[in-house]
């Protein structure tokens, strides 16, 4: 091709290019007008045709050379190689002539280790030969991520995150497997610690996104306890007897509320309140 666009334009050149001449008699001047005076005496038109000449035969060249690196004309099926081993998805994919890409790796508990999840593209596309398939593959082991990534290895990972919170922390790591359990303590709907298949989960620790998980969480009864054991200490009954720890050891120490006589009574003295000892119920004798 090249060498056909070559030899058109020397050819043209050499028809427009004056040339010096030996000296020629009549008959030649009259024949070597007749060939040149054309061109000669239409510069202008020359260089148009020479111009034309040269665009087409530089679109032809890009024309050709385009379908012969993109292979036009030329086009193949491709094979499903879904839920295939890695192995057997590249053999079938290489004996068809095309080009293998791992795309990415993940989990899928539902599919074999080391089988193709997806492909792109999909199985039934028309494309050219040494087309690059992209492969989804699943990966042997599953993805193991840091649940609390707060740097302090020997705390409860999620200690006192709120349970909507922790629950969406844990469904963007990917795991699917939680259960929330109540348990008692102070602060409601706080986490209390986090259990991988039984074993309390600490501050940068990885597991697996299959495992199991127990989210503890405080339903807030021991605040009410707390709260009510605080109620009764302070409208307790007086005149109960009660052991002081910071009274001294073996010493019992009597209270008087405000609802009774601003007199104490005397250490060791039992107060209004104390129950009388039960008298014990004489025993009768019966005679045959």
């Amino acid at each position: 091709m090249c060498a056909v666009f070559f030899r058109v334009c020397a050819l043209i050149l050499n028809l427009i290019s004056p040339k010096r001449h030996l000296p020629l008699d009549s008959n030649d001047r009259s024949k070597f007008r007749e060939t040149t005076g054309f061109l000669a005496s239409h510069p202008i038109l020359a260089n148009l045709l020479i111009i034309v000449a040269v665009a087409t035969l530089g679109l032809m060249i890009i024309y050709y050379s385009l379908a012969l690196f993109t292979k036009h004309g030329r086009s193949l099926t491709v094979p499903g190689v879904e839920n295939m081993s890695y192995t057997q998805a590249i053999q079938i994919l290489h004996d068809k002539g095309l080009r293998v890409d791992i795309r990415d790796s993940v989990y899928n508990e539902e599919v074999n280790p080391g089988f193709v999840i997806e492909q792109f593209p999909r199985s039934g596309s028309v494309v050219k030969p040494g087309r690059k398939i992209f492969l989804y593959i699943n990966a042997v082991h599953p993805k193991e991520v840091v649940v609390d990534n707060m740097n302090k290895p020997s705390e409860d990972a999620l200690r006192g995150l709120s349970a909507r919170a922790a629950m969406a922390k844990l469904e963007e790591l990917g795991f699917k497997n939680v259960k929330i359990v109540r348990v008692f303590g102070r602060d409601e709907d706080r986490v209390q610690k986090v259990l991988a298949n039984g074993r309390v989960v600490k501050k940068m620790q990885k597991i697996p996104v299959n495992a199991r998980l127990e989210l503890h969480v405080e339903d807030g009864r021991l605040a009410s306890v707390v709260d009510s054991l605080a109620n009764l200490e302070l409208t307790g009954v007086s005149g109960d007897y009660y052991y002081d720890e910071n009274a001294g050891q073996g010493e019992e120490t009597v209270e008087q509320s405000d609802y009774f006589d601003d007199e104490r009574p005397e250490k060791g003295t039992p107060s209004h309140n104390v129950s009388p000892e039960p008298e014990e119920e004489p025993e009768y004798e019966f005679n045959d």
